[in-house]
């Protein structure tokens, strides 16, 4: 129940800029059709598409943050595709609230965002997706983007840390399930690595020390992350399937 190498059906989580953006662009390149994905930035990721290699790609709006939208995005992809044989999950937030400085209110509200976006929307795609592809019969992938933070910690940032570790163990129960149906599901974890959101950062005072975290003396590029998501999606990767993958340029390291 193998995939081919190329001319796969993806589905990118978040594709309006950024890593999602480089994802979208990566599976482009080898071949694939890609369904992009896009919450309220619709002009960037009317960029995204412009930006892709080949035809058949789309786009696909919708707020993750509720059941029935979930629902409409995967409809729409495996609708305007044919089917959906790769989900990358990729749409995530992440806002800072400090536990010291953050109200109570807001720190509430925060950590449902977080919650609803990066985990929820994660496990809801992943179940819609996954059904395709076992009606489907020809097995498939799913690619969860984590973070270094769901090891380290990351003080101003709880939520996102959390959530992200959830994702981790999410992705790892979803193999075993999963496996008997020829699909393999796998995670990154990236450490600091530039994207325009970032660029003021490390552009800034602290961009220094933000590159000192890697022994190389610098961050990653959101294309090096994709380069992985592409890798865990083939079929040479079936057996990574489980595996939690950190791409921290050796930032931080976990036994």
């Amino acid at each position: 129940m193998n995939l081919p190498p190329s001319g796969r059906r993806v589905l990118v989580s978040g594709a309006s800029r950024g890593l999602g953006r480089a994802v979208a662009q990566t599976f482009a390149a080898n071949g694939d059709r890609v369904a992009v994905h896009f919450g309220s930035r619709v002009d960037d990721a009317r960029l995204t598409l412009e930006s892709l290699a080949g035809t058949g790609h789309v786009l696909v709006g919708g707020d993750l943050t509720r059941p029935n939208g979930v629902a409409a995005v995967v409809d729409m992809a495996s609708e305007a595709l044919g089917g959906i044989d790769v989900l990358v999950n990729n749409a995530a937030v992440n806002i800072r609230h400090p536990l010291a400085e953050t109200p109570y209110e807001e720190w509430a509200a925060v950590w449902q965002q977080h919650v609803a976006v990066n985990l929820l929307a994660t496990a809801n795609l992943s179940h819609l997706a996954a059904r395709l592809m076992i009606e489907q019969g020809t097995g498939g992938r799913i690619v969860n983007v984590g973070s270094r933070g769901a090891f380290r910690g990351e003080p101003d940032h709880p939520a996102y840390a959390a959530t992200k570790a959830a994702v981790h163990a999410l992705g790892q129960s979803l193999a075993v399930s999963l496996a008997p149906y020829g699909i393999a599901v796998a995670s990154i974890a990236p450490g600091f690595f530039a994207t325009e959101r970032v660029a003021p950062r490390l552009e800034g005072p602290e961009g220094e020390s933000i590159r000192q975290q890697s022994p190389f003396g610098g961050v990653g590029s959101a294309e090096e992350i994709a380069g992985a998501v592409l890798w865990l999606s083939s079929p040479a990767a079936e057996w990574s399937s489980g595996t939690i993958l950190d791409l921290n340029g050796a930032s931080y390291l976990r036994s």
